[in-house]
Formats: structure tokens, sequence, C-alpha cells
């Protein structure tokens, strides 16, 4: 066996059990919630979130943040890098990719080997590395929203991630060190389930451990924003670092800043 299979089997074998692991956690975490009545979506500035803690013992801060990473905080590769990559248009890249894969991949079910041996329907081969390394230097911060997770940090705000996400979700944290303002707690990959899968939402409370109101739901897909107004969160379509500002602000969220230009 070459040394570079052996490496690659032992990172396979490390992530099988960083993903148990995970699981494990969730498990041992959750506890039945009651069922949340559906209700139709409203907007985020609909109505103002309580800001005291769930009870007079308690010194949690609410609302709870729940933030998608892509196109929310970190700009996606997939638009125009990796179509470049291929030397593909996207309407070329979409028409040879096959339908499942990237999917299975977020939801854990395959691994990055499998994924490259089944990423285009034809199975033709790719360079997998290269790939990573091309993601890898597009990953950034949207303009403007690192400042705004400083600002939430800064006062106190428990801040989680809800992303639908491979294991590569560890790229974008080596690069740009997002554990530093949020915690990597809803990755598709270690649930086994995307947004908007009503289970997504509901596996968040029973960790969380708060009432669905508690918490703001951020995402620039709407569609993920309406499965979390359905099950009774507090919503905020993403668009803009500035526009997000107003929207937290409008839901009472407490963002004390230096910046004159807020």
């Amino acid at each position: 066996m070459s040394k570079e299979k052996l490496e690659r089997e032992n990172l396979d074998l490390k992530r099988r059990r960083f993903m148990a692991a995970q699981r494990l956690v969730w498990r041992l975490s959750s506890f039945p919630v009651a069922k949340v009545e559906q209700r139709p979506p409203f907007t985020a500035s609909a109505r103002r979130i309580k800001m005291s803690a769930a009870n007079s013992h308690s010194t949690r801060r609410l609302p709870v943040l729940l933030f998608d990473i892509m196109d929310t905080i970190v700009r996606d590769p997939f638009y125009h890098h990796i179509p470049a990559f291929f030397g593909m248009s996207m309407e070329e890249l979409l028409e040879c990719k096959h339908p499942t894969a990237w999917v299975e991949f977020e939801k854990g079910l395959i691994n990055e080997v499998e994924l490259a041996q089944k990423f285009f329907k034809d199975g033709r081969p790719f360079d997998l590395e290269g790939l990573k390394s091309c993601m890898r230097r597009a990953y950034a911060y949207i303009e403007g929203v690192e400042e705004l997770l400083i600002d939430l940090k800064n006062n106190g705000y428990e801040m989680h991630t809800s992303t639908n996400y491979p294991i590569w979700y560890e790229i974008i944290e080596e690069k740009l060190k997002l554990s530093s303002y949020l915690s990597w707690t809803f990755c598709s990959c270690t649930m086994g389930k995307r947004k908007p899968d009503p289970d997504f939402y509901m596996d968040m409370l029973k960790h969380l451990k708060v009432e669905p109101t508690s918490c703001i739901f951020i995402d620039d897909r709407m569609k993920n924003v309406e499965a979390a107004l359905h099950a009774g969160f507090n919503g905020i379509h993403f668009k803009t670092a500035d526009s997000l500002r107003k929207d937290l602000s409008d839901l009472g969220v407490i963002l004390h800043t230096e910046n004159p230009n807020f």
C-alpha cells in the first residue's frame, strides 16, 4: 500500500470516528420537546425579543443567534471559483455533475474520496486536492460580517452555526477562525440532516434547550428562513451586513459599537 493511500485511509478513519463522536453528543444532549405549532411566516421586524434570561437563576443572554455560513458569513466558491477550476461555465457544471453526490457529502453519507469518484455523472477523475486548494483560497468573510460578529461577541451573545456543509467546514475554520466568534454546533455533515428539513430545526432546539422564540435564525436562502419561521423561530433573510445590523436591532439585539458609521 502506498504512503499516500495509507494517509488517506487514516484521514478517513479519523473523520468517521469524529462524526460518530458528534452523533453520540447529539443523542446524549437531546431531550423531548413539545411539537411546535405551524404558523405563517412573519417579517424580522414583526416583534422584539425578550432579552431577559429564561429564569432568574440563568445568566444566559438571549436571543441565541443561529448563522448560516455560506453566502451569509463566508463567500461560497461554488458559483464562480469552482466552475473556473473545472474550465466550465456554471451551466456546463450543473449539467455534468452528479445530482446527489454533493448533498450526500454534506450529510456525511459519503467521504471525500467517494465524492471524487461520483462527483461527475460520467465518473471522470479530477484533482481532488486541487479542488480543495481552490476552495481554500476562495473562502473569505463577506464584507462587514466579521465586524458584526465581533460586536455581537463583545455584547455577550451566544452564537452557533446552522449550515449545510460537508466536513470541509474544517478548511474554513482553519483559514478564517470562525470559532473565535461562534461554535460549529449545527452542521449537516454531523447531524445527518440538511435545511430546510423540519427535523434540522427541531434538533437545534433539543440541543440548545430554549424556546424557538428565543432564537434568531439567519440565512441567505429564503426557503431556509421560511422553514425556521414555521418552526417558531425568529428569522432574518440575509442580504448584507448593514441590513443584518438593522434587522437584528429591530429585534432588540444590542449592538454597542465604536464605529461611527453605525
